[in-house]
């Protein structure tokens, strides 16, 4: 990648007015990380993947780029722009000095940074960088909204969650008026819950007027609203559990369980205002929430099966792996375009000799290549920690797999323990208990040698062959541990890992109830094994609709650069391309219009901001 010299930073002397509602710093179970070292598995982590396509490119003219202050890998996220000015998010990075970067794209050839508005500490800056202009009774001017996470290894206090909103109206000197409101969990915190992703709407007019916002938090199935008609003073109109609410959305006994709120938009349909919500593995839902402390369902997809598109391009009958991730209404409301996000183009599956087909999640340096397995009779080692070791490997026999609860120790200390003691491989299944625990997957932060895989409990239980009578609820209330002896002999069993693709377009018709899923697309190098690893990641992740052409969208695709797509018939093409020299790493895109001509803005998550115009006919 191309490397720049670094420039000190700009920092504005940012106003914060004081606000009513009662607000604060994320709990400590905000964090998705654990303290044995697992991450919550929700398949959105953002990168990492080293390595670039090759640069080039198809219709699409770069107009202009500006490059942020501290650029530097993964610094920057989502994009939002408001009149001369855009706004992208500062992630999660090293060292973490979350906020939001003001832009000056009053030249479209020349955008730059002249400002930059600080998250508090320990807090950064995700998805949903939104800026509206509003007038009602209490407030009129522009808006910013945008959300708080909590840093790797920051405390809390003082970092925040929930969302923070800033009077822009003059973006050289922003105003902060609210900062880390949101929904709390009762019994659990005071505080708002971290939030990934926020978005706005208006309705009404005049003394009518009224302002919303809607806070995914990437962590629970919970749909939070506020109405934010005074931004100083925000007022809670509902914090509900959606599956709860409308089961329905919900695909069950097919390893589809990863289920919680990601992000969301809300468009005018006539009268109505509808709500078009991704929730990860139950899919995309469509609500109409004219009346938002009233919620009511309008329709909802579910994933198809097999993979359509890992059928298309590659000949295999697998699964679908949900992660839904981000949709929007295309081609005047006739469709509705969605993505999935998924980092892991290969996934591994545990088989035992008595038919129990798991998903596992593999860790450390050792892990199986696409294509490899692990096969080896499994013997429940206990707890695998120092104060409990377990026994040695048999000598005759095997090649033998330790399966280890969690719990009692990190990761790495469990890997050594059964590593000094013969074992092939390790497999950790999951304790019991809320927040992680029981049917969740965490992605493992472990330092091994040999392979090292972590599955649910209920995984961990059918390969000692005491699966039966479980229960998840039962199990999220309880903290018992395995009722199995140490020394049990399990299942034979085979962990293979096998390429599945990166995330891609989803295309389904805009209707009511179950929605019809017409297409998909993906890039071609997202669905070849010889880029699973070492082009960086090949997953798609957000889409904008042209305003002029609704049958075009464009699309951020990280490392496999900017795309356009066009949607006609019920099916998807792509029409557009770019990669930048040194290659690209786009997260968010957005669209706007100057005379008669339509641009776009996308935000390169390494470098900053680019101005893109589709010159195509298409």
């Amino acid at each position: 990648m191309v490397r720049y010299p670094r420039r000190g930073a700009m920092l504005f002397a940012v106003v914060l007015v004081g606000a009513g509602l009662t607000v604060g710093p994320a709990g400590a179970n905000d964090a998705k990380v654990f303290d044995d070292g697992g991450v919550a598995l929700d398949s959105h982590q953002h990168g990492g993947q080293a390595g670039r396509l090759d640069a080039g490119g198809k219709d699409v003219k770069l107009i202009g780029k500006g490059r942020v202050d501290n650029a530097r890998p993964g610094v920057v996220s989502d994009v939002g722009v408001l009149g001369d000015y855009a706004y992208m998010g500062a992630f999660n990075s090293d060292p973490c000095e979350g906020g939001v970067y003001v832009m000056d794209i009053s030249n479209l050839r020349n955008p730059h940074q002249v400002g930059f508005i600080a998250a508090s500490p320990g807090s950064f800056v995700g998805e949903g960088v939104h800026p509206i202009r509003m007038r009602t009774p209490a407030f009129s001017g522009d808006l910013l909204s945008y959300s708080n996470e909590v840093c790797t290894n920051a405390t809390a206090p003082p970092a925040v969650g929930g969302a923070t909103l800033v009077d822009v109206s003059d973006p050289l000197h922003p105003v902060v008026l609210t900062n880390g409101f949101g929904a709390v969990e009762p019994g659990v915190t005071t505080r708002a819950r971290t939030v990934h992703s926020t978005f706005m709407w208006q309705t009404g007019s005049g003394r009518n007027s009224k302002v919303y916002i809607v806070l995914p938090d990437s962590r629970t199935p919970m749909l939070p609203i506020f109405d934010i008609t005074d931004p100083r003073h925000p007022v809670q109109v509902i914090d509900i559990d959606l599956p709860q609410m409308f089961p329905q959305i919900l695909q069950t006994g097919v390893d589809l369980d990863t289920v919680f709120f990601h992000d969301v938009v809300v468009r005018q349909q006539g009268n109505r205002q509808l709500m078009l919500l991704s929730f990860w593995d139950a899919g995309y839902v469509v609500l109409d929430v004219t009346d938002p402390a009233h919620p009511r369902y309008v329709a909802d997809s579910d994933f198809t099966f097999p993979d359509p598109q890992l059928l298309e391009t590659n000949g295999l009958a697998l699964g679908p792996e949900g992660n839904g991730h981000y949709a929007e209404f295309v081609d005047n409301r006739k469709y509705i375009l969605a993505t999935d996000e998924d980092f892991g183009p290969t996934r591994v599956r545990v088989v035992g000799d008595d038919g129990g087909d798991f998903r596992a999640v593999q860790a450390g340096s050792a892990q199986l290549p696409t294509g490899g397995s692990l096969s080896g009779t499994a013997i429940f080692v206990g707890l695998g920690c120092n104060a409990s070791p377990p026994e040695p490997a048999p000598a005759t026999g095997g090649p033998y797999v330790a399966l280890v609860e969690r719990g009692g120790c990190g990761f790495t200390e469990m890997a050594a323990n059964v590593e000094s003691r013969g074992y092939a491989g390790t497999v950790v299944f999951n304790r019991t208990g809320p927040a992680g625990g029981c049917g969740a997957l965490v992605n493992p932060s472990v330092v091994a040698t040999k392979p090292f895989f972590f599955v649910n409990r209920l995984a961990g239980l059918s390969l000692v062959d005491a699966e039966a009578g479980y229960d998840e609820a039962a199990c999220q209330a309880s903290s018992a541990r395995l009722p199995v002896a140490v020394g049990t002999v399990g299942d034979d069993v085979t962990l293979a890992a096998t390429f599945d693709g990166w995330g891609y377009l989803h295309l389904f018709r805009n209707e009511t109830g179950k929605l019809t899923e017409l297409d998909t697309y993906a890039v071609r190098e997202g669905m070849d094994p010889a880029y699973a690893t070492g082009f960086g990641d090949q997953t798609v992740h957000e889409v904008a609709v042209s305003k002029q052409r609704p049958h075009l969208a464009y699309v951020s695709y990280y490392n496999a650069g900017f795309r356009v797509i066009s949607v006609r018939n019920g099916k998807i093409n792509e029409v557009g391309r770019f990669i930048d020299e040194g290659g690209n790493n786009f997260w968010g895109v957005q669209v706007i219009q100057r005379g008669v001509n339509e641009y776009v803005l996308a935000s390169d998550r390494d470098f900053g901001l680019y101005v893109f115009k589709y010159t195509g006919n298409r």
